[in-house]
């Protein structure tokens, strides 16, 4: 499950009907473009990562955070520089390699190849961020699996920042569900503090993205 979906005018055409190994190797192949998602030149996508980095922010300065799903690398860049140590994990081995070319290997930031329902660490972090990944998983128990594991390693006060299509884009792309179902999940464990929705110019361009907030205390 890398960060991000297919590009916007060729999603439905690529994971409907898909299971998720053929979503692994259509990853792999995207991955291999120039532009994969068009991350880089898509306007919807780049207004898009520049919300998502607002959301990151609101906080102030981040000591500790966790992306899940790299892409090309194209948020990577932008988040990097206000973490003191961030941690990168993805499942798709290219996708790691393909941002630490992009990024010039900063001491700062630890990479990992990695499911998002297996990864662990004993580190908690203050930041979360997973965006555009958790559709990818095969059914509702394994995303409550991923978001019970990425919320295991949230710190007491810290923020998750989510991100996704839709449900009823998803649905259609070939998907069990997407941003209302995980939302509805996050919310029976974390406080909803901001939501921003972003609609760009093709019906594929909708989505949703969530700040929350673990209302659970450090003492």
């Amino acid at each position: 499950m890398t960060a991000f979906a297919p590009t916007s005018n060729d999603r439905s055409i690529k994971v409907d009907g898909l299971k998720t190994h053929d979503n692994y190797q259509l990853l792999n192949r995207e991955l291999a473009a120039d532009d994969p998602w068009r991350l880089d030149g898509n306007p919807f996508e780049r207004k898009r990562h520049a919300q998502m980095l607002l959301l990151s922010l609101a906080q102030g300065p981040i000591a500790n955070a966790l992306e899940v799903g790299c892409a090309a690398g194209a948020f990577t860049e932008k988040l990097a520089p206000h973490c003191q140590r961030l941690t990168v994990i993805d499942v798709v081995p290219e996708a790691i390699d393909r941002t630490r070319r992009r990024m010039n290997k900063p001491a700062h930031i630890s990479w990992v190849v990695s499911d998002v329902q297996q990864f662990s660490s004993e580190e908690l972090f203050d930041l979360i961020v997973v965006a555009e990944v958790l559709y990818y998983l095969g059914d509702i128990a394994e995303m409550r699996m991923a978001v019970g594991n990425l919320l295991r390693m949230l710190a007491p006060g810290g923020h998750l920042v989510f991100g996704s299509a839709r449900d009823a884009n998803c649905q259609r792309w070939g998907h069990v569900t997407g941003a209302e179902t995980v939302i509805a999940i996050l919310t029976e464990m974390l406080v909803e503090v901001e939501r921003l929705e972003l609609q760009g110019d093709s019906d594929n361009e909708d989505c949703l993205l969530v700040r929350f907030r673990n209302p659970v205390s450090s003492s």
